[in-house]
Order: C-alpha cells, then sequence, then structure tokens
C-alpha cells in the first residue's frame, strides 16, 4: 500500500512550502474548508455552511496545482488525512462527522458566530 504514494514524495521544502500556504489561508479567513469538489463529505459541510449563511474560504485541492501537497502539509499538520478538513478561527475542527456533530450539539453556530463568519450574527 505505500509503495503507491512512495512513488510521489515531495521533498521536505515541497512540505514546508504547502504548510506554510496553508497556514497563511487559515490564519487570513476566519471559516476554511479544504475539499475536493468530487467529494461527498465535503459536498455536505459545505451545503450545511451555506445553508447556515457561513461566509467561508474553500479550498479544491484537486483544483490547485499543488493540492496533494497541502493534503500532506494538511496530514501533517492536524493528523487527519482526508476532506473536508474544517478550520475555524485558525483552529482545526475536524472533517464532516465532526462539524455535523457540533451543528447538532449547538457547538457550531457559537464558534462561527465568535469568529465574525455569520453575517445575521
Amino acid at each position: 500500500m505505500g509503495g503507491f504514494f512512495s512513488s510521489n514524495k515531495m521533498s521536505a521544502e515541497e512540505l514546508e512550502m504547502a504548510l506554510s500556504k496553508a497556514k497563511d489561508i487559515v490564519s487570513s479567513t476566519p471559516v476554511v474548508v479544504f475539499s475536493k469538489t468530487y467529494c461527498g463529505y465535503c459536498n455536505r459541510v459545505k451545503q450545511l455552511l451555506s445553508q447556515l449563511g457561513v461566509t467561508y474560504k474553500v479550498i479544491e485541492l484537486n483544483k490547485e496545482s499543488d493540492g496533494d501537497n497541502i493534503q500532506s502539509a494538511l496530514r501533517e499538520w492536524t493528523g487527519q488525512s482526508t476532506v473536508p478538513n474544517v478550520f475555524i478561527g485558525g483552529n482545526h475542527i475536524g472533517g464532516c462527522d465532526t462539524v455535523t456533530a457540533k451543528h447538532q450539539q449547538g457547538k457550531l453556530v457559537p464558534l462561527l458566530t465568535d469568529v465574525g463568519a455569520l453575517g445575521n450574527s
């Protein structure tokens, strides 16, 4: 299984550049969703945020020239290798299950409100 990924190994410099880019995006935007256009879980999170009226930034990793590197950098940074990979207020929240669970527990809207990402707050 490792052979599939190891053939496309990136250098430490590429990882550092991708990590720096990801951190810049996260620190400059209250809500960020690292996503892939064809991912059903990503679409579910984006739909939820849109329904709530959240202002958020989406990075579609399959459309970015360095998307694979960014996803690898996110794995190094957060320990999460899958998308969606959601950040609110610079903090890693998690994926679809975590975001929907927070919403069901009534904890998502206060987080979004605290960072000024809800238009009606």
